[in-house]
C-alpha cells in the first residue's frame, strides 16, 4: 500500500500524546519528519524514530519528501502556517479551531484550494464509529422526533498552577469555548444534520487572564429543536451528550475522548419510552481513522469528509457564543 509522508509541525503534547502514534499505527501514513523552534526535535524524533528532524518549520516544508504536514500550534499561529504549508504543495491537518474568526479560516481554505492541497481541521472526535451509529439510530426512528440535545466538555485546570497555559492566554484564543465547547457546538450541528438560527451563552471569565473559565449556552434551530451545551476548567471530566426524542433518548457517555480507554471501547445507552436501557459498544481510535481516511483522500484525489465549508460554520457558530457572552444577549446567525 501507497504510504502519505507526514511532517509535524511542533513537538506539542497532542503530536507526542495522539497524532504521532495514530500516524505510526496507521497503514498508509509513515512520520517522515518532525519539526520545532524550541529546540526539542531531534530528542522527539529519536523518542519515536522519525528519521528527520529540523529546528524549524520552514526547512521541513521545504522537504521536498513531506506531503502532508499536522499543525498543533497555539490556535493564532493556524492562519500563517497553513497558508505557509500550501504554498510549499502540503496538504494541511490543522488542529481546531482552525482559527479564531471565519475571515481567517476562509483564507486559508481559499489558499489551499489556489495550490491544489487538501485541507482538513482536526476535529478527530467525528471519525469514532459511535456517532455515525447514533445518527443511524436517529434516521431510524429509534427515539422518535428528536427535540432536544444536551452536550458536556469539562476538566479540571488549576489556573495558579497552570497559568502558563495557552488555554489561559486570551491573546492564543484560550477559553474554555475555543478549547473544548467548540466539540460541544460541533458535535449539535453534526449530530442534528443543522445549523443554528440563534445561540444565547452565559459565561465566567477570570479576572486575572481574561477568558471564559467556564460557559453554558443554548442553541436553536428553525424546526425548534434546541441544543444547550456546558464547558468548563473548574469541573470534573466529563466529555458527554445526550439526545431526547419523542419517544426515547440516546446518551454518549465518552463522546470527545473514547481514546482514553483500551482500543477506544465506548458506549451508546438507548432508553425507550418505557424506560428501558440498552447498550451498544463500539471500538476504534478517532486519530487513527483520522489520519488514515485524510491520507485516503490525498492517494485518492478526493475531498475529505469533513469540508472547510463545515469548518466555517462551526467558526461562525462559536464567534456568536463569543458575541452573546459580550453582549449578554442572543444572537441571530
Amino acid at each position: 500500500m501507497n504510504k502519505i509522508k507526514w511532517g509535524i509541525l511542533s513537538t506539542a503534547n497532542i503530536a507526542k500524546k495522539a497524532l504521532i502514534p495514530a500516524l505510526q499505527q496507521s497503514e498508509n501514513t509513515e512520520v517522515a519528519a518532525i519539526a520545532s523552534i524550541s529546540g526539542k526535535a531531534e530528542e522527539t524524533a529519536e523518542e519515536f524514530s522519525i528519521p528527520k528532524s529540523y529546528q524549524s518549520y520552514e526547512a521541513l516544508l521545504d522537504d521536498p519528501e513531506i506531503q502532508a504536514v499536522y499543525i498543533p500550534l497555539p490556535n493564532t499561529m493556524h492562519k500563517e502556517w497553513v497558508i505557509k504549508a500550501a504554498k510549499k504543495g502540503k496538504h494541511v491537518l490543522c488542529e481546531k479551531p482552525a482559527a479564531l474568526t471565519l475571515e481567517d479560516v476562509q483564507e486559508m481554505a481559499d489558499e489551499c484550494q489556489k495550490n491544489g492541497v487538501l485541507f482538513m481541521e482536526a476535529f478527530m472526535y467525528q471519525f469514532h464509529p459511535q456517532h455515525l451509529r447514533v445518527k443511524e439510530l436517529i434516521d431510524k426512528g429509534a427515539i422518535g422526533e428528536v427535540r432536544h440535545m444536551h452536550s458536556v466538555f469539562t476538566f479540571k485546570m488549576n489556573p495558579e498552577k497552570n497559568h502558563q497555559n495557552i488555554r489561559l492566554n486570551k491573546e492564543l484564543g484560550g477559553g474554555s469555548v475555543w478549547d473544548v465547547g467548540c466539540y460541544c457546538i460541533h458535535s449539535s450541528r453534526y449530530i442534528l444534520g443543522q445549523e443554528p438560527s440563534e445561540v444565547y451563552v452565559k459565561g465566567s471569565i477570570h479576572e486575572e487572564f481574561g477568558v471564559d473559565m467556564k460557559a453554558s449556552g443554548i442553541l436553536s434551530f428553525e424546526n425548534g429543536v434546541t441544543a444547550s451545551f456546558e464547558s468548563g476548567f473548574e469541573q470534573p471530566m466529563n466529555d458527554s451528550y445526550e439526545i431526547s426524542g419523542t419517544s426515547g433518548t440516546i446518551k454518549v457517555p465518552s463522546a470527545y475522548r473514547p481514546d482514553r480507554f483500551p482500543g477506544g471501547r465506548a458506549s451508546i445507552v438507548i432508553t425507550d419510552e418505557r424506560g428501558e436501557e440498552r447498550e451498544e459498544v463500539l471500538e476504534g481510535n478517532p486519530y487513527e481513522i483520522q489520519v488514515s481516511h485524510f491520507s485516503a483522500c490525498i492517494l485518492k484525489g478526493e475531498h475529505p469528509v469533513y469540508t472547510s465549508f463545515a469548518t466555517m460554520q462551526n467558526i461562525k457558530a462559536i464567534q456568536a457564543c463569543y458575541q452573546s457572552m459580550e453582549k449578554n444577549s442572543p444572537i441571530k446567525l
